[in-house]
């Protein structure tokens, strides 16, 4: 993930802690899925059961990196251009998804053996809405979210900057988080109990809902208007890198405690306080180890994970591809496998593999074209600066 420090002059090339976050959460996100659509049991124990959280992790870390490559240009005063953002974000996230979703219509079969919604709502991404889980493509969901978000961010940054009024920006961040809790809550007093439905309507009225996700983007934003927009606050901040990794460590311990004992009660349904309070409360966890990721005295900041960055580089296509990769290797290859954790060995491999093929291919290309023809989003600015790459791809 990329990021800029107060002072462009000190600004590290890549931060090795925000590789090491985003390789967590692909790694916590395969655990899960792979208990859900494969072994149908926590494989990994406690990490297979909270692996869903990898998705939040990756929810504050693109609230960062879009909030930050927003806010750099804007606290300078420079004129953001929406073509030039939109069109980045379209060449960053749109082959790789178009490949994928090709295949899923092309080959259903292969893919999983189910058919996919209709191709209308992959390509306006709308999918996640009123979603039922299992179906084909269906952790596309993620996507959709994040292209919603790309969509508003932008136009209510532009509007906060010329009202001038940095103060509203915190009152829509704090707002947007207890409006995120809100709704849970009212859907949860729905849908959340054995008693309502089976609490079968759940998934699609919270954990796959935009009003029911959207405020985890909001921690990272709310780091990346502290580091752009309140510079001594973000100095002092980064002096006490251990600090802020402890207590994200802490933070996310007791976040997680709260989840396996009540997220899912047995003989009763989802828990409240779970509900409505654990999403953004583990986002905000998270967001502490991103102050950390982002410290020069943290050990997360200096500890570089062998093999963390290729992971992070090759994250989204490993997103992608995983699940129904590993649904083919145990249709292909269940019935001769001797142990289980062979089945695991292979999978991972076969996901690596096509994660590392899906972005070499065809995202990798497209990113050095669009840097070539479109390096900022501020172009007005561009003969002055000099792009800085940070962690993993923006």
């Amino acid at each position: 993930m990329n990021a800029k420090t107060s002072s462009p002059s000190t600004e590290p090339r890549r931060y090795d802690g925000l590789d090491t976050l985003r390789s967590i959460a692909i790694v916590l996100v395969f655990m899960y899925h792979y208990m859900v659509f494969v072994s149908r049991e926590p494989t990994f124990g406690l990490a297979s059961e909270l692996g869903w959280t990898g998705v939040d992790l990756f929810f504050v870390l693109s609230g960062y990196l879009i909030g930050n490559q927003l806010f750099t240009g804007l606290a300078k005063g420079e004129a953001l251009s929406m073509r030039a953002f939109y069109l980045r974000r379209a060449l960053r996230t749109l082959p790789n998804f178009y490949v994928v979703l090709a295949l899923f219509f092309l080959f259903p079969a292969l893919m999983g053996g189910k058919t996919p919604p209709p191709l209308w709502r992959f390509l306006t991404f709308t999918q996640n809405i009123n979603l039922q889980p299992g179906t084909a493509f269906s952790h596309a969901w993620s996507l959709c979210i994040e292209e919603q978000f790309y969509l508003l961010l932008p136009p209510a940054a532009l509007l906060l900057a010329r009202r001038g009024r940095l103060g509203w920006a915190w009152v829509a961040v704090i707002g947007g988080i207890a409006a995120g809790m809100a709704w849970r809550s009212l859907m949860w007093s729905r849908y959340g109990t054995l008693a309502d439905n089976g609490a079968a309507d759940y998934y699609p009225n919270v954990y796959y809902a935009s009003l029911g996700r959207f405020d985890e983007f909001l921690p990272g934003v709310a780091v990346a208007l502290v580091k752009n927009f309140h510079r001594d606050t973000w100095a002092r901040m980064l002096r006490h890198g251990n600090a802020w990794l402890a207590a994200g460590l802490v933070s996310v311990a007791v976040v997680y405690w709260l989840l396996e004992r009540s997220y899912w009660i047995d003989g009763y349904g989802y828990g409240f306080a779970a509900s409505a309070f654990g999403y953004s409360l583990v986002a905000i966890a998270f967001s502490m180890l991103l102050v950390a990721a982002m410290s020069p005295g943290s050990l997360l900041y200096r500890i570089r994970v062998p093999g963390a960055a290729a992971l992070a580089a090759w994250s989204y296509a490993i997103y992608l591809v995983h699940k129904p990769i590993s649904q083919i290797v145990k249709a292909q290859l269940g019935h001769a496998m001797s142990g289980r954790w062979s089945m695991v060995a292979i999978a991972v491999v076969a996901s690596l593999a096509g994660g590392w093929l899906l972005h070499r291919l065809v995202e990798t290309p497209f990113m050095n074209w669009r840097d070539r023809r479109l390096p900022t989003n501020f172009p007005a600015a561009q003969a002055k600066l000099s792009p800085i790459s940070h962690g993993a791809t923006p």
